[in-house]
């Protein structure tokens, strides 16, 4: 077919300001060179920092604020595009090479419906007319398994779900019939049923348009579905570049067989759970009348365990969430803590009831205050609960960060000083202060790579011994639930689908749902997609 891309000993470096240095400046990708065929997918892998994401942009002729490129060549067709004016570059993207964010919602416009979105690059750049943009928009909804698509693209993007936002993100890309795409992440946030369906459509989409594509994940066994080639990263260096039957088969790297072999540790399950410190009983919940969202959900989480809520995007989890903190009452039923009812407004509950039930949430950048350190962070729920100021504070917040296993010099940094996984420890650091009896955790690892993600587990369940907190554990992850879990719910269109000791949940009989859950899963091996679909089809055949 041709190279489309050749990337030639690209080097990017930055300046960085650490507490009480001098500015210095460091490499953050390392001679990194690779080709790619149109029509071909080369993934990059690896832990956070290791440069996927700033490699995948300098692809776009571009680098992040303080990022620069100060070396190697970015080959388009033969043509550096790091040389051409910010004209010519304006000019290539959204009509040469295109991206798709991991955060779908983050990229549209609340105000303007799918289709005016989708078409506006394309019509701008002049590659075609408004008419034939929403035709080739309609074409490619269909491509990527959208919902009637027709009329699809009318809809505003607070109306359709994560997965088909995400999808119609790719359309937008896909549009202008671009040379290149650069996918970031794209199903990182997604649960395992929307993102085998997202995944098959980008599948699709790419074979079926003959696009070049750059695929960044931390995930391996997202990777081996749709990638031809793969680069393994780490620090900003290429430890393995390979074919991904070699890669997943045959990895040469320590580092690498590392990534492939990782698997959580299966904790078994607590045997006696019958001491109940959290109860739903028959809670019903709603966003106004006619947007009930929740159907007489019950379940129970034993002192010192972890429940662990799982289902797709929709099914009521994090809702279940905003009813146990008080912050969305129920329409029905009550939730008892330690045997007592709780009030169901947050503003009707003392502070003690606030303090025993703590949150750590999905995306920790989002969770902090930029401007503040992390002992101002961790130290903010000392004073608010405890009264503690000044050495006494202080004190206490390295005795948490010693209990995160980071120390006292992380206390005087702020967030964009340090990487996902540390900010995520920050975060239970802070939980932790309050002295919580239960701590919710709202998808705390799923943004993260499975090493640092591995980590992050460990921690919680060496804390969950040290401590005898309560999680209650929302996830769409099953490898974690299997790793952390002492009970599951599983949850559907705002149901209690299945609950019980993890023993029972995720062993059959399965319930339809659950069966399909679990086959979600992706799995390390090639070729996976392909059966899992068909495997998918022939279930609904028979239904």
């Amino acid at each position: 077919m041709g190279i489309l891309l050749q990337v030639r000993d690209l080097t990017i470096g930055a300046t960085v300001y650490p507490p009480g240095e001098d500015p210095h400046d460091i490499e953050i990708v390392k001679d990194i060179s690779f080709d790619l065929e149109k029509g071909r997918v080369i993934g990059l892998i690896g832990e956070s920092g290791a440069g996927k994401s700033t490699i995948g942009l300098a692809a776009l002729a571009y680098g992040r604020g303080g990022v620069r490129i100060t070396g190697g060549e970015v080959l388009l067709d033969g043509k550096d595009i790091l040389r051409y004016t910010k004209a010519g570059i304006r000019d290539i993207r959204g009509r040469h090479v295109c991206y798709v964010a991991q955060s779908a919602a983050a990229g549209f416009n609340p105000a303007m419906r799918l289709a005016e979105q989708v078409v506006e690059a394309t019509v701008l750049h002049g590659v075609m007319g408004r008419a034939e943009a929403l035709e080739r928009a309609r074409y490619l909804f269909g491509v990527l398994g959208l919902p009637d698509p027709d009329e699809f693209g009318t809809r505003y993007p607070h109306q359709v779900s994560g997965g088909q936002l995400q999808r119609a993100m790719t359309a937008m890309a896909l549009c202008s019939r671009p040379d290149l795409i650069v996918f970031d992440e794209p199903t990182t946030a997604l649960d395992v049923t929307t993102q085998i369906d997202v995944l098959a459509a980008i599948k699709h989409a790419i074979e079926e348009t003959d696009t070049a594509a750059i695929y960044i994940t931390h995930d391996l066994a997202v990777i081996a579905q749709i990638s031809d080639d793969i680069m393994v990263l780490r620090h900003g260096d290429a430890v393995e570049y390979g074919t991904v039957q070699q890669i997943i088969e045959a990895p040469r790297e320590d580092y690498t067989r590392q990534l492939i072999s990782i698997r959580a540790e299966i904790r078994p399950e607590a045997p006696d759970q019958s001491d109940s410190l959290l109860r739903l009983e028959n809670i019903d919940a709603e966003y106004g009348p006619a947007a009930k969202v929740l159907f007489d959900v019950s379940m129970h989480l034993p002192r010192g365990q972890t429940l662990a809520v799982v289902g797709e995007s929709g099914s009521g989890k994090s809702t279940a969430a905003r009813v146990i903190t008080g912050l969305l009452p129920p329409t029905q039923g009550q939730v008892i803590f330690d045997g007592a009812p709780l009030p169901p407004a947050l503003k009707d509950r003392t502070k003690d009831q606030l303090r025993e039930l703590q949150m750590i949430y999905q995306m920790a950048d989002t969770a902090m205050n930029p401007r503040q350190t992390v002992a101002e962070i961790i130290g903010r729920p000392l004073t608010f609960y405890f009264g503690l100021r000044g050495e006494e504070r202080r004190h206490r917040v390295t005795e948490l960060l010693d209990q995160i296993e980071m120390g006292d010099p992380f206390a005087d940094r702020y967030p964009a000083e340090l990487s996902g996984g540390e900010k995520q420890r920050v975060c239970i650091a802070r939980a932790l202060a309050a002295k919580p009896r239960l701590i919710i955790c709202d998808e705390p690892t799923s943004a993260l790579d499975p090493l640092v993600a591995e980590g992050v587990l460990k921690l919680l369940m060496d804390l969950q011994a040290e401590t005898q907190v309560s999680y209650l554990f929302i996830t769409h992850d099953i490898a974690t639930v299997r790793a952390i879990a002492d009970s599951v719910a599983v949850m559907y269109l705002g149901k209690v689908v299945r609950f019980g000791p993890k023993s029972k949940v995720l062993n059959p009989p399965f319930d339809d749902y659950t069966d399909l859950l679990l086959k979600s899963v992706p799995e390390m091996e090639l070729g996976w997609l392909e059966q899992a679909l068909a495997s998918r089809k022939m279930a609904a055949a028979g239904n």
